[in-house]
């Protein structure tokens, strides 16, 4: 059942955007925030730390997000709110603390775009010499934010037409891939183990180095929550779209990458950058280099911008509807046509715009990486906190979604999350310490809660 504008929806809050989504639209949305051919970007940086085994590092990247997926899905049910982790913290162990995890993956979400800008203006610089990186991430920014301004239901659309146009790219990959190894018995010229295992080269340093970059390519699964107040039936599809969209995604980039590895063993050489680009040109030609190239340029400039631009806009709307940003007043402002959190998607523009064009790229995918796990492992323990301890939900079923399960999801994540080198942990700590500064501001010293949590 719809409920209308203005009717006080979930949460208590007031229904201000427009529920139009179902579950097909959700399950396009976090696929195409993951990105099908998500890999082509990072391949070349994870291969060489990960000893050629991209694909186990993708297994082991599954595993970390699968636990943390059933999170985000217990949660959704009990608060289908915009807010994601900021709503579900906030309301299960503390306000305040819920402040600071929604201000940590606003650090993941406002930098996502930057980055994804970043790698499409280098790509295109490199078809386009003539013009200038940053031409193109100032067109792409423009486009991304004008679309997201306008209406859910435009998005919802362009993410099905994207999603098709990768997933048509994919699917020419794999056909040309198999075709060179098994066919023509290029590559490996059969299957092979090493891809996937190599006795003596696992090791628990070998797991964080490569995990803690390959993660990269699951974050996104997490943005379908902050859509909960645009969707119908949020308790029930949230939930079931992101963990779906976590396992489709998942079994897509374990194959995509094997098959890479099979047309390519030797791995020594490749440029960072370009590797997997490289790697088609090898298996199909100049035809198959060209089409990946030009596709991931619209992925990740388009469709996994838009996404990330989507996500963090109702993030930054719902914590300032709650007055717990500076400007909040402006930020939660809903324009009356378009039923979108206008006035946070032209901030998310201007800000993405700056970072995209004064940070590199390797420093900002350190960035993302870290706030959006450190707002996971909170995620996680308010599971625990919340089922397990407050409602007492104990029995067997209950022991291992509600405890064993976040748990290891907990545990998983921090072991990534302990891996970052130490300018990673400044920029977080750096971080944090604003956001409690604003915090305390906000909240007189953390002696106020907000008004809509202050009966919980």
């Amino acid at each position: 059942m719809k409920r209308e504008e203005g009717t006080v929806g979930v949460g208590g809050y007031r229904q201000e955007l427009n529920r139009a989504l179902g579950f097909k639209h959700l399950l396009a949305y976090g696929m195409v925030f993951m990105v099908p051919i998500a890999p082509v970007a990072t391949y070349g940086f994870v291969v060489g730390p990960a000893s050629g085994m991209v694909p186990l590092v993708y297994l082991i990247g599954i595993a970390a997000m699968f636990f943390t997926a059933f999170s985000y899905r217990w949660m959704s049910q009990e608060f289908p709110t915009a807010g994601s982790v900021y709503s579900y913290v906030q309301r299960d162990l503390n306000a305040h603390v819920g402040f600071l995890a929604g201000w940590m993956i606003m650090a993941g979400y406002l930098l996502a775009p930057a980055l994804l800008y970043g790698f499409t203006g280098t790509w295109l610089n490199a078809l386009v010499p003539q013009v200038p990186i940053w031409v193109f991430i100032v067109t792409f920014v423009v486009i991304n934010t004008f679309v997201t301004g306008r209406g859910i239901t435009v998005t919802a659309r362009t993410n099905f037409v994207l999603l098709a146009l990768e997933l048509v790219a994919l699917a020419a990959f794999i056909a040309v891939a198999i075709k060179y190894v098994f066919i023509d018995g290029g590559g490996t010229g059969g299957l092979s183990l090493d891809p996937l295992y190599q006795p003596g080269n696992v090791d628990l340093g070998f797991l964080g180095a490569a995990t803690s970059i390959a993660v990269l390519s699951f974050l996104g699964f997490d943005g379908i929550s902050t859509l909960a107040e645009e969707t119908e039936r949020p308790e029930r599809t949230v939930g079931n779209a992101t963990v779906a969209a976590l396992l489709i995604l998942g079994v897509i980039f374990v194959v995509q990458t094997y098959l890479a590895a099979l047309v390519q063993p030797n791995f020594e050489g490749l440029d960072p950058a370009g590797a997997f680009f490289d790697i088609a040109r090898t298996a199909g030609g100049p035809f198959l280099y060209y089409l990946l190239l030009i596709v991931s340029i619209i992925a990740a400039g388009i469709a996994n911008a838009l996404a990330a631009q989507l996500a963090i806009s109702r993030i930054i709307y719902s914590v300032s509807r709650d007055g717990m940003l500076p400007a909040s007043r402006f930020l939660s402002r809903v324009h009356q046509r378009y039923r979108t959190p206008f006035n946070a998607t032209v901030f998310v523009g201007v800000v993405t715009l700056s970072v995209a064009l004064i940070f590199d790229l390797v420093t900002v995918a350190k960035f993302v990486s870290f706030g959006a796990l450190t707002a996971f492992m909170a995620l996680n323990v308010s599971v625990i906190a919340y089922f397990f301890i407050r409602r007492g939900r104990r029995s067997g079923r209950d022991f291992v979604f509600y405890l064993i399960f976040p748990l290891l999801g907990f545990l998983i994540i921090f072991y990534v999350w302990f891996n970052f080198d130490a300018g990673t942990f400044l920029f977080g700590l750096l971080w944090l310490a604003a956001g409690i500064i604003i915090g305390a501001v906000k909240t007189k010293g953390f002696r106020e809660k907000p008004t809509i949590v202050q009966g919980l």
